[in-house]
């Protein structure tokens, strides 16, 4: 988990009732009557795209350290000292009482953020408890109903603020490697090139608008209904990752949210939805952007997929929904040409007619997920490299800037994931853009890369005489 929270309070204030709405079942018990929790319960608490360890406590009452009274406040100090965080829970409609106050100068004491939670808002009578919460001088209160389930979009803005976006996201152990070094072998004649390993866990996220069959794929993929579906659009919410087999190989596959444009996301979950699809794409190695075959290449499509290959991912097309459309052979050509043309920056990007219906073309999809996964990971010697450059200097040579060429000197891959290259040449800042696309539309053709991002940083060649020459002027 990424991080600790101790719920405390004075007894029957609602502590428990949290407790229970955060992990998603009634572990603790619940009563009107007080003093019911009495020992540390921790738990595995989920709040919308919050993942964390929580603890249940005592409620706090003032007593000798002998008494069981005392034993249970070392207790609860015990679990504040132990969370990064605090939900101070207060009883709204009861309204402040001496002994919130004194919890109040307890936890400021220990230095930790805390966010007081009022909880009983939606009671009549609440307001005046709510606003009373502000002298306790720990901040804005947050009312919620526990019972109920109100306020929580507003509990977990109100963490993510007290712990800060990093600590409260931290990175996962499954996010994706992306821009691996290459080290130098030290044999620049070496021509050989590490083997794709195929037995290794393939990351997949399925991404693309509302409604296009996301979570039909899925389920067809996985050959049960393990995600819920129907004609409405937006049912997904969370971003859910399931694994599979496919001939013999792991694939852990996340169904994401449909991302609509960002003019038109107004509610508040649908902005934690399409924040979590995007936590998605950096933790898969691979993305594939499900199109709607009958209504394809909207704005919002080619977006996404411009995303995706920002993120540095290896992308694939999927048409989905093939069983609806009549003249194939008419709209594949159509589809092809439009991705051609609305797509220049992913040139040779690997598409395929789709029905997660019916499961047509899935183990076409399946085959193209795993040739772009090599693609991705692909090393190309430096040999190779600094022969083809010479040729395509050759055959279309750098432009002259103010009157003196360019020169490009040599040029290796640094990076896999995808694959980056560096070039040495003499004044990189003067070299157009439309060179670049050159190399990287070479690249593609004479390499075997397409629909990866190609990644090409220039860097001036040192001059050992140049520190010298400026002396002399």
């Amino acid at each position: 988990m990424s991080f600790t929270v101790a719920i405390v309070g004075r007894p029957n204030v609602g502590k428990s009732t949290l407790f229970n709405r955060l992990v998603g079942k009634k572990l603790a018990l619940v009563d009107d009557t007080p003093g019911v929790t009495r020992d540390r319960r921790p738990g595995d608490a989920k709040l919308v795209d919050l993942k964390f360890r929580i603890i249940d406590t005592a409620g706090l009452e003032q007593s000798a350290p002998d008494s069981l009274q005392g034993r249970m406040w070392a207790q609860t100090e015990a679990a504040i000292d132990e969370a990064d965080l605090s939900l101070f829970v207060i009883d709204a409609k009861a309204g402040l009482t001496p002994a919130d106050e004194t919890l109040a100068e307890m936890l400021r004491r220990r230095g930790k953020p805390v966010i007081v939670v009022a909880n009983k808002a939606e009671a009549r009578g609440s307001d005046s408890g709510f606003y009373d919460a502000f002298t306790l001088g720990l901040g804005e209160p947050c009312p919620i109903s526990a019972e109920h389930g109100q306020g929580m979009l507003d509990l977990r803005d109100a963490i993510v603020a007290a712990l800060g976006e990093e600590r409260a996201f931290p990175p996962r152990d499954d996010v994706a490697e992306t821009d691996v070094d290459i080290r130098p072998t030290g044999d620049e004649d070496d021509e050989s090139e590490p083997v794709y390993d195929e037995t290794k866990p393939l990351r997949v996220a399925i991404v693309g608008r509302p409604n296009s069959g996301k979570s039909t794929l899925i389920n067809r993929f996985l050959g049960e209904d393990r995600l819920l579906t129907g004609p409405e659009a937006g049912i997904t919410r969370d971003s859910i990752s399931v694994e599979w087999q496919w001939r013999g190989r792991t694939i852990k596959m996340f169904d994401t949210a449909g991302m609509r444009r960002k003019a038109k996301v107004q509610e508040k979950l649908e902005k934690l939805s399409v924040a979590d699809a995007l936590r998605a794409i950096r933790f898969a190695e691979t993305v594939v952007i499900v199109f709607d075959a009958t209504i394809p290449f909207e704005k919002q499509d080619l977006q996404i997929v411009d995303l995706v290959l920002r993120e540095g991912r290896a992308a694939v097309l999927a048409f989905n929904k093939w069983d609806l459309v009549e003249d194939w052979q008419t709209v594949l050509a159509d589809l092809r040409e439009k991705t051609e043309r609305l797509l220049p920056q992913a040139r040779g990007i690997r598409a395929v007619p789709i029905s997660g219906h019916t499961g047509y073309g899935l183990d076409r999809l399946m085959q193209a997920i795993i040739e772009t996964d090599k693609v991705w990971n692909r090393r190309i010697s430096t040999a190779r490299l600094n022969r083809w450059l010479e040729a395509q200097q050759v055959q279309h040579p750098p432009p002259a800037v103010s009157g003196r060429r360019l020169k490009l000197k040599y040029m290796t891959q640094v990076k896999a994931r995808p694959p980056g290259f560096m070039i040495s040449c003499t004044r990189p800042e003067a070299l157009p853009e439309s060179y670049t696309r050159y190399l990287i539309n070479g690249l593609r053709n004479d390499f075997d890369l397409p629909g990866v991002p190609i990644r090409i940083h220039f860097r001036a060649s040192e001059n050992p005489y140049e520190s010298k020459a400026r002396k002399r002027r």
